[in-house]
C-alpha cells in the first residue's frame, strides 16, 4: 500500500481573473424616449420643458441628422444590435410572424445584442422600462424566456414587455417573473417615476458591490406613447402655451430651430399633412379639447424629463458624470395613432364603439387619468415633427429623422455644438463599441454572430466635419420605402392595398431641402431611378422581401397560429399576469366562462377579470350577486336578480352569438339567472392590459375598488371558446397598429 499525501496538489492555486474593460472605458446610460418627435425638446426649439435634457445637451452634443426604422420593435432592434431590423427578424413590429426571415418579430442569435456585446469586458448590464422585442405570445408567465432581456445579456430587468403599459396600472416584469407595482394611482404612484427609482437602485448598488467596473444602464421610457398619462397640474400649466393652435407652432418652433442652428435658414415648412385642417377651422370646444390633449403629451414629456434630472442629480451625487456616457433619443416620430380628432379613451373606437367630439368634451377634465387612454390628433403630432412630413410608420422625415442628445464631460470635449452628419439607429452599437474601444465579436454563446451593419459615427463627436457615413441606408415599414444616399433622398408613401408598382416615388436633396418640399422626382428621373435600383439592392440584402401589407390577414393567421386547435383554458387560484397575447381571445365569438367554487356567506370578490378601467370584462360576485361587466368605454352590467347562496358552486357566464348579434347569459349551476343582449362585444380588441384570476389589478374593469379579491374559494376558472369567430380582422391589425 502507498502512502499518499493529502495535502498535495498538481498543480499551484489559480484564481483566474475576470473580464476587464478596456483603459478609459466609460459607463453608458441610454435614456430612450417612445413616440417623441423631432422638434419636442427644448433644445430642439419646443415651447415643452425639458431643462435636464437640454443641459446634457448643454455639456455635449445634438444631432440633427439622427435616423430611426419609423417604429418601436424595429428601431429597438437597430440601437441594440448594430445590424438593420430586417436583417435581424424584426422587420416590422415583435406582434407579428410572417413566417420569412426579416418578419419573425425576435432578434435572431445570430445578432448578440450591445449588452452581449459588452458584457464579456466586464461592464455589469442593467436594462429598465420598455423592451418589446420579443413575439408577445412569448411574453407570459410561461415563456419562452429566450428572447427576454435576462436572456439577451442583461444582468436585470424592471419594465414591460408590450409596446405600451397603463403608467398608474403598468404589467411589469423583474428580471424573468410578472410582478404587482409597488403603488396604484391613488397613493401618487407613476411608471415614470417607478422606472427611475430602478434606474437609480441598479446603478447605486453597481457602485456598491463593483465600483471598479462601467455599467450599461438601458432607460426605456414609456413615455411618450399613448397612453398619455401625466400629473393634472403639469396638464394644466399647457394649455396657455398651446391654446393657438398647430400652425403657429411649426412656424415657431422651426424659427427657433433655425436660431440654434438645428435646421438651415432655407428650411421650410412644408404643407400640412393629409387631411390635417388649419386651427382656426375648427370650433372653440374642438380647439380647446385639442389643447388639453396636446398638454397630456407635454406634461408626460415634461415628467419624464424631471425625472432624468433626479437620475442625472444622482449620477453626480455619485461621482460618476465625467466617466457616464449620456445618450438621450426617441425610437421614431410623433405618432399618427390619435387620428384626426384624438382620443380621451381609444378603446370604445376599436370595438366599433366611436368616441364622438362631444363625448371627448364632455371628459376634458379626465384627460391623463387613471381610467383615460388618451392621445393627441394629427395636428400636433404635425407640430411634434417640425419641419418633417408625416408621423411614426412612416418613412418620410416625420417618422424617421429624431433627436440624439450626447454628453460625455471625459470623453467628448464639445459643449453645446449641434452635428450635421446624417446617422442611423443602426450605426449606435457600432459608435458604442469604438468609443469603449472593443470589437464586436464574432461569436455570442457559441453562435456564429452576422456582421456589424452600421457604420460608427464615432468621429464626429470631436470632428463636427467629419464625413458621415459613406453607405446607403435604406428604410421599410409597412410598404413605405425610403433611401438615403450621398445627400440624396429617394421615398414612397404606400396606402394599404394598393398595387406597390404604382406607388409614386419622391426625389428629395436633403442638403438643399431638409424638410422634403421640393420633390425633384421630373426634374432628374435618372437620379431616382438609381436610387431606386439601389434600394432594391439593400432590400434584397437585408432580407426586406417579400413586401407584405396584409395587416389584417397577418394578424389573424398569427392568432390562429398561437391559438393552434386550443379551446379550452384553465386558470387555477394563484395565476394571474397573463398578457392579452397569452389570454383566451374571446372576440367576436362565442365562449363560456366557469368558475369553480366555495361561498360563504358574505363572500365576494373578482372571478375573473381581464382588462383595466378604459376596456375589459370582469365576472365577479358583489353584495352576494353574481355580476359580469363589460367594458368598451361604455359599460355592459349583467346581475343576478338573486344572491348565490352559500355553498360550492360553478359559477358562469355564456356568450352565445347568433350572426352579427350576441346574448350574454349568467348561471349558477348550469341555471340561468340573467340574460340579456351584449350592445357591443368585443370585436377588435379586448384590452392591452392583461388577465388576472381572483382579483383585478390596480386600474379595474369595473365600478369596484381594485383588487377586489374574492374571499371565498376559488378552485379555478375554466375558459372555453367556440371556433366561430368572424370578427374584422383589418380592424383588429388597425388596432395592434395604434398600440405601437
Amino acid at each position: 500500500m502507498t502512502n499518499r499525501d493529502p495535502t498535495a496538489a498538481p498543480t499551484p492555486p489559480h484564481w483566474p481573473e475576470g473580464p476587464r474593460p478596456p483603459e478609459g472605458a466609460p459607463n453608458i446610460l441610454v435614456v430612450l424616449f417612445d413616440d417623441v418627435g423631432f422638434s419636442d425638446f427644448g433644445c430642439y426649439g419646443s415651447p415643452i420643458a425639458t431643462p435636464a435634457i437640454d443641459a446634457i445637451a448643454e455639456r455635449g452634443l445634438r444631432y440633427s441628422g439622427f435616423h430611426t426604422t419609423a417604429m418601436c420593435s424595429t428601431t429597438r432592434a437597430a440601437l441594440l444590435t448594430g445590424r438593420n431590423h430586417h436583417s435581424v427578424g424584426m422587420g416590422c413590429l415583435a406582434n407579428f410572424d410572417s413566417g420569412y426571415p426579416g418578419y419573425r418579430g425576435k432578434i435572431t442569435k445570430e445578432a448578440g445584442t450591445l449588452a452581449e456585446m459588452l458584457r464579456p469586458h466586464g461592464y455589469a448590464t442593467f436594462m429598465v422600462g420598455k423592451w418589446h422585442v420579443t413575439p408577445l405570445g412569448e411574453t407570459g408567465p410561461a415563456g419562452p424566456v429566450d428572447g427576454w432581456p435576462l436572456a439577451r445579456g442583461f444582468d436585470r430587468f424592471y419594465g414591460f414587455m408590450d409596446a405600451e403599459t397603463d403608467q398608474y396600472a403598468p404589467e411589469l416584469v423583474r428580471d424573468n417573473t410578472p410582478v404587482t407595482p409597488p403603488g396604484i394611482y391613488e397613493t401618487g404612484y407613476h411608471l415614470t417615476e417607478d422606472l427611475t427609482d430602478e434606474a437609480i437602485r441598479y446603478i447605486a448598488d453597481h457602485v456598491a458591490a463593483k465600483p471598479q467596473a462601467p455599467f450599461l444602464c438601458w432607460l426605456a421610457f414609456g413615455a411618450c406613447h399613448a397612453p398619455h398619462q401625466a400629473p393634472r397640474d403639469l396638464i394644466m400649466e399647457y394649455d396657455a402655451k398651446f391654446g393657438r393652435g398647430w400652425d403657429v407652432e411649426r412656424e415657431e418652433r422651426l424659427a427657433r430651430m433655425k436660431a440654434m442652428g438645428l435646421v438651415p435658414d432655407h428650411a421650410a415648412v412644408p404643407p400640412r399633412n393629409d387631411m390635417v385642417q388649419g386651427w382656426d377651422a375648427h370650433s372653440d370646444e374642438e380647439r380647446r379639447l385639442f389643447t388639453r390633449l396636446q398638454g397630456a403629451y407635454a406634461a408626460m414629456l415634461d415628467h419624464a424629463d424631471r425625472n432624468i434630472a433626479r437620475l442625472m442629480e444622482f449620477i453626480d451625487t455619485a461621482g460618476l458624470t465625467d466617466d457616464t456616457l449620456v445618450i438621450v433619443l426617441s425610437d421614431n416620430g410623433a405618432s399618427q395613432e390619435g387620428m384626426l380628432y384624438g382620443f380621451v379613451n381609444a378603446m370604445g373606437p376599436f370595438n366599433q364603439r366611436p368616441e364622438t367630439v362631444e363625448e371627448k368634451i364632455a371628459r376634458i377634465d379626465d384627460i391623463g387619468g387613471p381610467d383615460t387612454h388618451s392621445n393627441f390628433p394629427h395636428g400636433w403630432a404635425m407640430a411634434a415633427n417640425t419641419p418633417c412630413k408625416r408621423y411614426k410608420q412612416n418613412t418620410h422625415g416625420g417618422g424617421i429623422r429624431d433627436p440624439l442628445v450626447l454628453s460625455w464631460p471625459k470623453g467628448i470635449e464639445a459643449r453645446g455644438e449641434i452635428r450635421h452628419q446624417i446617422c442611423h439607429a443602426v450605426d449606435f452599437a457600432p459608435t458604442i463599441l469604438e468609443l469603449v474601444g472593443v470589437e464586436a465579436p464574432t461569436s455570442v454563446d457559441g453562435v456564429a454572430q452576422m456582421p456589424i451593419e452600421g457604420v460608427s459615427f464615432a468621429a464626429s463627436l470631436s470632428d463636427a466635419q467629419a464625413p458621415a457615413k459613406d453607405a446607403p441606408q435604406y428604410f421599410e415599414m409597412f410598404g413605405h420605402r425610403g433611401i438615403i444616399d450621398q445627400g440624396w433622398k429617394a421615398v414612397a408613401f404606400h396606402r394599404p392595398g394598393s398595387d406597390f408598382a404604382e406607388d409614386p416615388w419622391e426625389l428629395y436633396h436633403l442638403d438643399a431641402d431638409f424638410s422634403e418640399t421640393n420633390d425633384l422626382a421630373e426634374e432628374q428621373p435618372e437620379k431616382l431611378a438609381a436610387l431606386i435600383d439601389l434600394w432594391w439592392e439593400e432590400a434584397e440584402k437585408h432580407q426586406v422581401l417579400p413586401l407584405d401589407d396584409r395587416f389584417g390577414p397577418r394578424f389573424a393567421e398569427n392568432a390562429a397560429r398561437r391559438l393552434g386547435d386550443r379551446r379550452v383554458f384553465t386558470f387555477h387560484k394563484g395565476v394571474g399576469h397573463i398578457p392579452t397575447d397569452v389570454a383566451p381571445d374571446l372576440r367576436s365569438r362565442s365562449y363560456r366562462i366557469d368558475a369553480d367554487v366555495t361561498l360563504s356567506e358574505g363572500d365576494q370578490g373578482v372571478l375573473i377579470a381581464h382588462g383595466d378601467a378604459t376596456c375589459g370584462y370582469s365576472l365577479f360576485i358583489e353584495d352576494g350577486h353574481l355580476v359580469h361587466d363589460i367594458n368598451v368605454g361604455q359599460h355592459q352590467i349583467l346581475r343576478s336578480e338573486t344572491a348565490v347562496p352559500p355553498g360550492d358552486h360553478v359559477l358562469s357566464y355564456r356568450v352565445t352569438r347568433t350572426g352579427d348579434a350576441a346574448t350574454g347569459t349568467l348561471l349558477v349551476d348550469g341555471e340561468a339567472v340573467a340574460s340579456g343582449p351584449i350592445a357591443f362585444q368585443f370585436r377588435n380588441f379586448i384590452s392591452w392590459s392583461g388577465l388576472d384570476i381572483g382579483h383585478d389589478r390596480s386600474s379595474p374593469v369595473s365600478h369596484y375598488a381594485a383588487p377586489f379579491a374574492f374571499t371565498g374559494k376559488l378552485r379555478k376558472v375554466t375558459v372555453t371558446i367556440e371556433d366561430d369567430q368572424d370578427g374584422d380582422a383589418e380592424g383588429a391589425a388597425q388596432a395592434v397598429l395604434a398600440r405601437e
